[in-house]
């Protein structure tokens, strides 16, 4: 008998759906009801906290908006000008901290992908994290961290890596306190005071000038280290029998010919075509988690919006400016460049390209090593979720060593031919930001009509009041 096609199988799949539901076979055993979140465990419970951990999805979604006007800020002139009469006030601690859980938060193990027909496990072994959060990455690759900074300071906050305190996130019910305690521990202060990004077009947007990272806002920067994202994609490539060319140059790679035990000599992406991919797939990674972010302003009732108007460069430390340091990290910038190329933050976030590792080859074992070795998704002795979890795990193929030589000879070439890694887009890369603030009702009453704020907007500063102190 021939195999079913995958049409065939998907028809019958909702053929027997169809009679599930219809009643014609054992109606399927309940799940575990939702358990509430719990709110034990704070010392004082503002109100506006309470309504923020059961405010509806729907209405979050339905209510989102771009609420740029925070207190303390003015448009002076035009027809929606307005200057506030409120000082400018900074977002508490709890409420920084459920933005900041909802954008990269730890949520638990992360689910393996469970089959792959060609694998000798039958588990795909793509993923680099054995740890879910709050947004998807492309494979489970996980190469981004978020960095923010407010009136104190600027911040890194680390959730990417499984640590020795364990994952967070896997309480049922939810213990909300418990939860925010242990990210807390995940917050590393950089510098003091908040990242300055002048308001002038060689730094921001011009029409952002008057809104973006004013005082008392929280200023949410995702960064990704895309290359090691890359690294990931050039695995997945050659995992799937399959390599690259150099469609730039107009050239092959030089020795990827001898690499027929494990690619197809036929099968091959264009270079530029898997650059695209990588800085695509890390731009969903990253915009989705400040998305989650974005609807959370919503129920804590706090103004801001996601945007891009600040240089990318800026915010890295890479604008040439040497009065806006940004964050502080390295870069390289040769004849030809159009722009500087960063590389990381010497012992906080490093790109997986020299200078930060000796050579490609280091930074390919590495990236094997984040997969299969200690914490790794694909390492039998990593906890998780599966009742069976270390066969589970373990079922995954390690790459071989003759797998790392391929995806080594090509990132090797890429680096010595083009003096960067990946060839065609930045090592570190970020776009989009969320900026978070407590916003000006003044504005919205006098400009708008009614609902032009949502309801927790609405009784903000009384929800958050906790005798008489914010």
């Amino acid at each position: 008998m021939s195999k079913p096609s995958r049409r065939t199988v998907l028809g019958a799949s909702l053929a027997g759906a169809g009679a599930a539901m219809s009643g014609c076979s054992i109606p399927p055993k309940p799940g575990k009801p939702a358990q509430p979140i719990n709110l034990e465990g704070f010392d004082q419970l503002p109100r506006g906290l309470s309504e923020a951990a059961s405010f509806p999805l729907v209405e979050a979604i339905a209510g989102r908006r771009s609420r740029r006007f925070a207190k303390g800020t003015e448009i002076p002139l035009g027809p929606l000008a307005y200057k506030s009469s409120e000082a400018a006030a900074p977002l508490s601690e709890l409420e920084q901290m459920m933005l900041l859980t909802a954008i990269s938060g730890q949520t638990g193990w992360a689910n393996l992908i469970p089959y792959k027909e060609n694998e000798p496990g039958y588990v795909a072994n793509y993923m680099a994290s054995a740890t879910g959060r709050t947004f998807p990455s492309a494979a489970g690759f996980q190469t981004s961290e978020v960095f923010f900074t407010d009136d104190n300071g600027t911040y890194i906050f680390e959730t990417r890596d499984l640590r020795s305190d364990s994952v967070v996130g896997d309480d049922t019910p939810m213990n909300l306190s418990a939860y925010l305690n242990r990210h807390r521990t995940r917050i590393k202060k950089l510098s003091e005071g908040r990242l300055n990004t002048p308001a002038t077009p060689q730094h921001m947007e011009t029409h952002n000038e008057w809104c973006a990272n004013v005082p008392g806002s929280t200023l949410i920067i995702p960064v990704c280290d895309l290359a090691q994202h890359h690294i990931l994609n050039l695995c997945y490539i050659v995992q799937n029998g399959a390599g690259i060319y150099d469609d730039i140059r107009g050239q092959a790679i030089p020795g990827l010919e001898t690499f027929d035990d494990v690619i197809a000599p036929d099968q091959l992406y264009p270079m530029s075509y898997v650059d695209q991919m990588s800085l695509t797939e890390v731009t969903v990674e990253t915009t989705s988690g400040l998305y989650a972010g974005a609807l959370m302003l919503q129920a804590l009732g706090l103004g801001g919006w996601m945007y891009g108007g600040i240089n990318q460069l800026s915010i890295l430390g890479a604008s040439g400016d040497p009065d806006v340091p940004g964050l502080g990290f390295q870069f390289d910038h040769q004849a030809g460049w159009p722009v500087p190329n960063v590389t990381g933050l010497e012992g906080i976030f490093e790109g997986h390209c020299p200078p930060h590792f000796p050579s490609m080859r280091d930074a390919v074992e590495h990236v094997v090593d984040r997969k299969f070795g200690a914490n790794g998704p694909y390492n039998a002795a990593t906890p998780g979720p599966y009742r069976q979890n270390a066969k589970a795990r373990s079922a995954a193929t390690r790459h071989s060593a003759r797998f790392v030589e391929c995806v080594t000879t090509i990132c090797d070439y890429i680096f010595k031919e083009y003096g960067k890694f990946p060839a065609s887009i930045p090592s570190i890369f970020t776009m989009m930001y969320l900026q978070a603030h407590q916003l000006d009702r003044g504005f919205y009453d006098e400009h708008f009509g009614e609902n032009s704020y949502l309801r927790t907007h609405r009784d903000h500063d009384r929800n958050w009041t906790i005798q008489g102190v914010r």
